[in-house]
C-alpha cells in the first residue's frame, strides 16, 4: 500500500487512511470530468454578451438587415453545433456584419 498524504494545518503532514484516499480521487476525476461541461457554460456565456451587443437592433423601431438576422440566428444556433466534449478550443465564432 503507498501512503497518502494530506496537510493539516497547525499539524503538518499527516497519512490519508484508504477511504480518505480513494474519496479524493473521486473529487478529482470528478473535476476533471465536468471541465468540458465548464467551458461549455462559458461558450454560452461570451454567446449572450455577443447577443446582448446586437439586441438594440431586434427593437421594433428599427429595422434588422439580412445579415445582422442571420448573424443573431448564428449565435442563437451556436451551441447546438457543439457537444460538451468538443468545445474546449474550437469554436469558430460567425462573423459579425
Amino acid at each position: 500500500m503507498a501512503n497518502y498524504m494530506k496537510c493539516i494545518a497547525g499539524v503538518g503532514n499527516v497519512e490519508m487512511t484508504d477511504e480518505e484516499h480513494a474519496a479524493r480521487v473521486a473529487e478529482e476525476k470528478a473535476w476533471s470530468d465536468a471541465a468540458p461541461v465548464r467551458a461549455f457554460s462559458g461558450l454560452r456565456q461570451e454567446r449572450d454578451q455577443k447577443l446582448q451587443e446586437t439586441d438594440y437592433f431586434a427593437l421594433s423601431d428599427v429595422t434588422m438587415s439580412d445579415d445582422m438576422t442571420a448573424y443573431r440566428k448564428a449565435l442563437r444556433d451556436l451551441p447546438a453545433s457543439y457537444d460538451n466534449s468538443s468545445v474546449v478550443g474550437t469554436i469558430t465564432w460567425p462573423s459579425k456584419p
